[in-house]
């Protein structure tokens, strides 16, 4: 009880029904770029790219940008409300599937490859750092190990599932309607995000000394001042 039914029955105290619209969100923030990222090695093999041109672009180039992606969504975080910071991160991480469309028509083209490539990967560092962030606010002070598992792992769960149908839809309707599908799907989650955005205080109700405020001031305790919320960001 302790481990792991106390700190979902928290969540679900802090947001009530509205936990249903963050745990949505959680499970699909990161899905468009997570279903394309499933098949790209063998989409850059069909296009005609060498396992040393994939290697240099994908494992090199690639993996510096995606740092330096993270270094920019951390500083989105700190310098915009977290919401605004998901709203980009969210943008991007769609659109910049539009390029690997862009490549299918122009197979074998190591500057569009790369183009692609750094984009993508600076797309998903920035959302990657933006959406660590909003987890670690939605989670309890008391709870946090448990409850940042159990978010991080819903977040790939449904990504992850329908990834493993890629290449089925890949064989049936072709790689640009698939990349085209991946940016299609990341439209909904703006919505998601507005809707949160609108309805939800995020980490405001973290009161780290329980629910009943042991200090008898009636709900205006310590607990009440301490939040992970940057309330010159809200």
């Amino acid at each position: 009880m302790a481990t792991w039914i106390e700190p979902v029955l928290d969540f679900f105290r802090r947001y009530g029904k509205k936990a249903l619209l963050l745990l949505a969100l959680i499970g699909l923030y990161r899905i468009s770029d997570i279903v394309a990222g499933v098949i790209s090695n063998v989409f850059y093999q069909d296009m005609g790219f060498s396992k040393t041109d994939i290697a240099n672009a994908v494992k090199l180039v690639g993996v510096i940008m995606a740092i330096a992606g993270g270094f920019l969504g951390g500083i989105l975080a700190q310098r915009f409300r977290i919401m605004h910071a998901m709203m980009i991160g969210a943008i991007l991480a769609c659109a910049t599937n539009l390029l690997f469309v862009v490549l299918t028509y122009n197979p074998g083209s190591l500057p569009i490859m790369y183009m692609a490539v750094i984009f993508d990967n600076l797309a998903a560092g920035l959302a990657s750092a933006v959406f660590i962030a909003f987890l670690s606010a939605l989670t309890s002070i008391r709870f946090t190990a448990v409850q940042y598992a159990i978010f991080s792992s819903l977040m790939t769960l449904i990504p992850k599932v329908m990834g493993g149908y890629s290449g089925a839809i890949v064989d049936n309707m072709g790689y640009p309607f698939f990349f085209i599908f991946t940016f299609a799907i990341g439209i909904p989650i703006l919505a998601l995000i507005y809707f949160v955005d609108r309805h939800i205080v995020i980490g405001d109700n973290d009161d780290i000394y329980g629910d009943d405020n042991n200090d008898g001031s009636g709900g205006n305790g310590i607990g009440d001042k301490l939040s992970k919320t940057n309330h010159n960001q809200s």
